[in-house]
């Protein structure tokens, strides 16, 4: 395993990711690399920076969706598992997790125009049920958040946009479709037409997906217990869903702007049972649905009474959803032994401030309120859950040029916070009293010499304990905790990117001290409880490069972290499933016949889990290879016209067919071979 970490390590050093981009200050030259970091992903080739509002340096990734490797009916997680230094895993609900430098899904906020998607009854949201049709780019801000993203916000920032930032796309259409060897299919169609009218201009997108497949392969060496379960699949893992979405953006001349956005999905899948465990989950979902309805508005920068300019904008978010859980009694699928039907009504408001401070300051300031509605279901009757969350959060932000220094466009931010959580409903269980949290952030960032960012920060936030987390049983696998606490989280971290012609480097080091962290224990009847455990210390270093000649272009990312859990009694063990060494290799090459070929292969580190015995596991290190060639034609020649061009792909994903476990005992698929086309 040693000899792969350092394979990995070097050449990951050495390379980068396609397209990587260092962001140029406002005041700079295009090719400066901006102090507050932030980089985007194109596709083959440097693109130019598009500026994002960091905070004291906190580094950024900006995505576009064209610039990813995905399937022709992709889900948010086949999105967020191609982004660099972001670990996605499926656990034995079926549900995808993220981490991001020790942080579990519940610490990293998932935003989709504004509305937080993490704020619900879980305190996070399954990104292998919200498909990605409706997405046209997203940024990850690792680690340091802002205090104006609400409450529940530790371990970093997914912002998705969906009805538009403030540009100016073309007239377009795209289609596309797509069929695997395993016999699944999909496929997703997109309209986006700009209008002038009077005073401001308007944008209108709409779109609808589909996918249905019949199971995951099995990789090599993964036998299932029940015998007949399929040619090459994993027993119970078909899924199918369909979604459609409509958005909408109005921009004054003004600058003012209002926009909204509708999504809806509907399905209904299995989940792959637990290889390894005495008694593990035998579930399918015969039916998973979401709307989510989002109104934003803002009045764009004016001059103030108070001097200077600012701007108000607001956010109205409703997720609404239902969840339907069959628990079968063996692997045959036959006898069902509970059900489990939850519905989910949430409410989110935002609200968001800026003004100038001066020719070098800015005031920010953000609040947000969500009520969490959630009516559980189960054999014993009907329980209704309500959580209210609330946050208010200011940061500011200073600038300078010294004259005749080494720093150049040098920025130093602060913010504070303060969050607030009721649990106003709990069930049958006892209620507790509402709780507070404050949360702080400092940064300095600079460039040296045009072409050299540094950057340093530090904050201090809390996560409150979901609903599910405190008062569910989860069909029994779960014991409640109702004085389950809030967590706490100190980090820092420190980096530098620099950009040299067409190379590029960042290193970001960084350390997480989390206090009273919600871990899982195995009781001795089997089930599983979470309770706050003393501290969780995570350091590590994570490393970005990038390197282009032409059509050719490499990359890779790795993260090398040391996280330690400590128990009350000061006992050291392991946290579960956060690998020690992480990180991707990447690239594109032009091949004969106009084609081109991309690949990737992704390390992830030994890591653990727990088992239902109480022990932890060592799940062995391993490495995926997926890779694609693809060709485009031009089909007409008008630059008005829709549909001008045609991609055909083809794809192999785990090349190798290597078993590869995001927990105990579930491996993910083995090797797909798939074809897409593409009309645009």
């Amino acid at each position: 395993m040693s000899r792969h970490i350092v394979i990995v390590l070097a050449i990951a050093t050495m390379a980068g990711a396609p397209g990587l981009h260092g962001q140029a200050a406002d005041t700079a030259r295009s090719d400066t690399v901006r102090a507050d970091v932030v980089l985007r992903l194109g596709e083959l080739r440097v693109h130019g920076p598009r500026a994002l509002t960091t905070a004291g340096g906190t580094s950024a990734l900006q995505v576009t969706r064209d610039s990813l490797r995905l399937g022709a009916a992709p889900t948010l997680e086949d999105v967020l598992r191609e982004v660099p230094l972001l670990h996605v895993r499926t656990n034995s609900r079926g549900e995808a997790e993220i981490l991001a430098r020790g942080s579990e899904s519940r610490q990293v906020a998932v935003l989709v125009d504004g509305i937080p998607l993490n704020l619900t009854w879980d305190a996070r949201s399954d990104v292998s049920v919200v498909p990605a049709t409706a997405v046209t780019g997203l940024r990850f801000t690792r680690g340091l958040g802002s205090m104006l993203h609400g409450p529940n916000v530790l371990g970093g920032v997914v912002e998705m946009s969906v009805a538009g930032e403030h540009d100016d796309p073309p007239r377009s259409v795209t289609a596309t479709a797509g069929a695997d060897h395993a016999g699944g299919f999909g496929g997703t169609s997109n309209a986006t037409v700009p209008l002038d009218v009077a005073a401001g201009n308007l944008l209108v997108r709409v779109g609808a997906g589909w996918r249905n497949t019949p199971g995951e392969p099995l990789a090599a060496g993964i036998v299932e217990p029940q015998p007949g379960a399929g040619a090459g699949l994993r027993l119970n893992t078909d899924a199918r869903s369909r979604d459609a979405f409509a958005a909408a953006r109005y921009r004054h001349d003004t600058g003012a702007w209002l926009s909204t956005t509708l999504s809806s999905s509907t399905g209904a899948r299995g989940i792959a049972a637990e290889l390894d465990e005495p008694a593990p989950r035998f579930w399918r979902y015969p039916h998973v649905s979401r709307t989510l309805a989002v109104v934003s508005g803002g009045t764009g920068f004016h001059g103030t009474p108070f001097g200077g300019t600012g701007d108000l904008e607001f956010s109205v978010g409703y997720d609404s959803g239902r969840t339907e859980i069959v628990a079968y009694s063996d692997r045959s699928y036959s006898e069902r032994s509970g059900f489990e039907n939850g519905d989910d009504r949430n409410l989110t408001l935002r609200l968001l401030g800026d003004h100038t401070l001066g020719r070098h300051g800015d005031l920010r300031g953000a609040f947000t309120l969500a009520d969490i509605r959630h009516d559980e279901t189960v054999p014993g009757g009907t329980w209704h859950y309500r959580q209210r969350l609330m946050s208010a959060g200011v940061e500011t932000e200073w600038r300078g040029a010294p004259r005749g220094g080494l720093f150049r466009d040098v920025r130093l931010s602060a913010g504070g916070a303060w969050d607030m959580a009721d649990n106003m409903e709990t069930g049958d269980k006892p209620g507790v009293p509402a709780r507070h949290a404050w949360g702080a952030r400092t940064g300095v960032s600079a460039l040296v010499h045009d072409r050299v960012g540094l950057h340093v920060g530090a904050s201090r936030r809390g996560r409150f304990p979901s609903l599910r987390e405190a008062f569910s049983g989860a069909l029994q696998r779960f014991a409640p905790n109702p004085e389950l606490g809030p967590e706490r989280l100190m980090a820092v971290e420190s980096g530098v990117t620099s950009h040299l012609g067409a190379a590029q480097l960042q290193a970001v080091v960084f350390a997480q001290h989390l206090d009273d962290a919600i871990v899982r224990i195995a009781l001795p009847d089997g089930r599983f409880q979470r309770v706050n455990e003393s501290r969780l210390r995570t350091r590590g270093l994570e490393l970005l490069a990038a390197y282009t000649a032409g059509a050719l272009a490499i990359g890779g990312d790795l993260t090398v972290q040391s996280a330690t859990l400590v128990s009350p009694t000061g006992q050291a063990g392991r946290p579960e499933n956060q690998p020690a060494v992480a990180g991707s290799l990447f690239g594109s090459i032009p091949l004969p016949l106009s084609a081109s070929g991309n690949g990737r292969a992704r390390f992830t580190g030994r890591q653990f889990c727990l088992s239902a015995s109480g022990e932890d596991v060592e799940l062995v290190a391993g490495t995926r290879v997926d890779m694609d060639i693809h060709r485009s034609w031009a089909l007409r020649h008008s630059p008005a016209s829709l549909l001008t061009r045609a991609e055909a792909r083809l794809s192999v994903d785990n090349a190798a067919n290597t078993a590869i476990y995001d927990q105990c005992g579930l491996p993910r698929p083995g090797r797909l071979v798939s074809i897409q086309i593409r009309l645009f």
